[in-house]
């Protein structure tokens, strides 16, 4: 209470002299924090210890920082074959930190930009294992999801990236293993019309069962799925009194699958573990 009082009566040059101490207190307090956390640590590297401290980021798991790094770094080294590495680097940071969209907006990005990159087919192998492993979901090997049954978007585009990648660099490294992948894809695109013609079926939809596994067996050709595709036609052309037809479906899956299940069954048997298990 007293110092309320004095202060509110203290000579103006006593108030003026205090206000300048305060407006120094306030300038050298913005100055440290504008060379404080704010600041560049990076601002005197080099891009090469920029790469190096980026990768052992990313080694470490440290996937964030490591995206920080390979951005500063890419700016540092704009033009350079540098630049274009840390863009495939950041991207692959991206998909290990399972940011799926990030990682496929960098790698598009990079080939809207650098189309004659001799890292082109690194990138389309990225992308496609990227659109992949969204697919297989991050549990999905241990908790039996079957691919065939989630949304086939991913599935797709990661067909799309791969199937390019092998007819543009067939002498890619990449190149065998996205062939091994693209067959795994087009079983997953195929056995997914299945399920759909399955439940149709089972529904009394006769006929868009009969279309559905038509597409099965027209757009996938030579896939484990299209056992239960002929099968699937043979039941429903036999519901719709379509016996010519049954017959002949019940003909080529015989021809096809002389040891099929379906073939002693009036019902499709029992799904055993997911189909796509290979690996």
């Amino acid at each position: 209470m007293f110092s309320s009082r004095l202060s509110a009566f203290a000579p103006a040059r006593f108030r003026a002299g205090r206000s300048l101490a305060a407006l120094a207190v306030a300038v050298t307090l913005l100055s440290a924090c504008a060379s404080g956390p704010t600041a560049d640590p990076t601002a005197d590297w080099s891009p090469n210890r920029l790469h190096a401290e980026a990768m052992a980021e990313r080694d470490r798991g440290n996937f964030e920082r490591a995206i920080t790094l390979f951005e500063r770094l890419e700016g540092r080294a704009a033009g350079t074959i540098l630049a274009q590495q840390a863009q495939l680097e950041k991207a692959f940071a991206h998909y290990r930190a399972g940011e799926q969209a990030q990682a496929i907006a960098t790698l598009d990005r990079f080939m809207r930009l650098h189309p004659a990159s001799p890292a082109l087919d690194y990138a389309l192998y990225l992308k496609g294992l990227v659109n992949f492993q969204d697919n297989l979901g991050f549990l999905g090997a241990l908790a039996s999801v079957d691919l065939s049954e989630r949304d086939q978007r991913a599935a797709r585009q990661s067909f799309e990236a791969f199937r390019e990648l092998v007819d543009r660099f067939p002498e890619s490294r990449y190149t065998p293993d996205a062939q091994l992948r693209l067959a795994h894809i087009v079983n997953s695109l195929a056995q997914a019309e299945v399920n759909v013609a399955r439940f149709y079926l089972s529904r009394g939809a006769y006929v868009a069962a009969i279309n559905r596994a038509q597409v099965a067996l027209t757009d996938f050709q030579g896939v484990p799925a299209a056992e239960e595709a002929l099968f699937i036609k043979y039941r429903a052309y036999q519901a719709l009194g379509m016996n010519d037809l049954a017959a002949d479906a019940r003909r080529v899956l015989t021809l096809n699958f002389p040891q099929s299940a379906f073939l002693g069954l009036g019902q499709a048997p029992e799904r055993a573990a997911s189909w796509w298990r290979f690996w």
